[in-house]
């Protein structure tokens, strides 16, 4: 007997073309229960017939023959037979005529590479949204004491640029206020052992708010100094920002908001990672850091406040005084909740026993000294109300 038939099925005889089979051309045959390997004939009838000793083993209908997976020969399967039942074809011809006569050959796999695509896919997805929750922020925490000062003041640099972009706002240079912020730096960095290279401004913007970048890049914001009612509610500030720049938080965040945007980036198309500094400097302005690390800085605040004979209470009355509403990006935005703070700071409270940090004269200076870029002066503004650290001062001038 032919290893394969010629006796076509109705409807196949436009395979004419093709060229026959060679003789004596067998197949291998797995039969779905057992592993053992079949050498078979085939016959083209009105479906495939599978031949074994004269005998037909198997008849695989053409509509439901699918051509799978394979490296050698064309392996086929069939959706009536058992799942695993495979039959193996390596000469040309005869796989020609298969082809021919399936219509659905290429159905599975078709399917099948569609489900692998969509597969890794989603395995791709699901790893980069694992590594961007839990493991960049672990590499972030591991790194930034490794990292030296110097690379990360060009890092600063870089978010700087982009910071000073989505401001807006140009440098406050008023001699007078430039002198009385100094003055106060000077003192916080003192006060609270800050040992790094410190770059401090103040920045002409409504918004009130005040932020650290990488490489003790500090800046407070006009907005901020316009709602503040005396000198030790916006040293408090400082104090805290300085301890941002001291634990290198903004490093911190540079490396997870940076890292994490360039994997969604990946993710999305931008395979550059151009987004990624601007993220970074977005998320630092949002002062949007963990609540360890707002608990670190307040610690700092409270140390340096400590140190100058000043109570810290103020910056919790501040905080909680500029939570009315507002939902532009500020100092408050980020945990724990002002109210706690508060409440943290009161306890930390101790009675005031230093001078004032800056003179009357030296806080309105400050106050004005971004007057020429708001193109006024606060001359004619209502003098603010007293605050408790300002009773305590003038009744210990007075002697009461």
């Amino acid at each position: 007997m032919s290893a394969v038939s010629d006796h076509m099925p109705d409807g196949a005889r436009g395979d004419a073309a093709l060229p026959p089979p060679e003789n004596d051309v067998a197949a291998v045959f797995y039969d779905g229960s057992s592993n053992r390997k079949r050498r078979v004939d085939l016959q083209f009838n009105t479906q495939l017939d599978i031949v074994e000793d004269g005998s037909v083993i198997a008849s695989w209908p053409y509509a439901d023959i699918r051509q799978v997976d394979s490296t050698r020969a064309m392996r086929l399967s069939s959706v009536s037979a058992p799942a695993l039942a495979r039959l193996e074809i390596e000469d040309k011809a005869t796989a020609g005529r298969i082809a021919a006569l399936c219509p659905s050959l290429d159905a599975a796999q078709s399917g099948k590479q569609t489900g692998r695509i969509v597969a890794w896919s989603l395995a791709a997805a699901c790893s980069i949204i694992l590594v961007t929750v839990f493991g960049i922020p672990l590499i972030a925490d591991r790194m930034a004491p490794l990292v030296p000062f110097a690379i990360e003041q060009r890092m600063g640099e870089a978010v700087d640029r982009q910071a000073r972009a989505i401001l807006g706002g140009r440098e406050c240079t008023d001699p007078q206020g430039q002198a009385a912020f100094t003055k106060l730096v000077t003192k916080l960095k003192d006060a609270s052992g800050f040992d790094t290279p410190l770059d401090a401004h103040v920045l002409s913007s409504s918004i009130p708010n005040a932020f650290a970048l990488p490489g003790g890049k500090v800046y407070l914001l006009d907005g901020l100094l316009a709602k503040a009612r005396d000198v030790d509610e916006v040293a408090g500030v400082l104090a805290h920002e300085l301890g941002h720049a001291h634990n290198r938080d903004g490093l911190r965040k540079m490396i997870q908001t940076g890292g994490s945007s360039f994997l969604i980036g990946l993710l999305f198309g931008d395979v550059m990672g151009g987004g990624a500094v601007l993220f970074a400097a977005r998320s630092i302005l949002d002062a949007s850091y963990s609540r360890d690390a707002e608990t670190r800085a307040d610690d700092f605040a409270i140390h340096g406040m400590h140190a100058l004979g000043r109570s810290p209470e103020p910056l919790g009355e501040l905080l909680v005084r500029m939570t009315g509403g507002s939902r532009v990006a500020t100092i408050i935005d980020s945990h724990p909740v002002s109210a706690e703070r508060l409440e943290r700071m009161k306890k930390d409270a101790r009675p005031v026993t230093g001078a004032p940090i800056l003179t009357g004269e030296e806080w309105k200076a400050l106050k004005d000294i971004c007057k020429a870029e708001r193109g006024h002066t606060s001359a004619g503004a209502r003098p603010p109300r007293r605050t408790a650290n300002q009773e305590k001062d003038k009744a210990a001038k007075e002697g009461r």
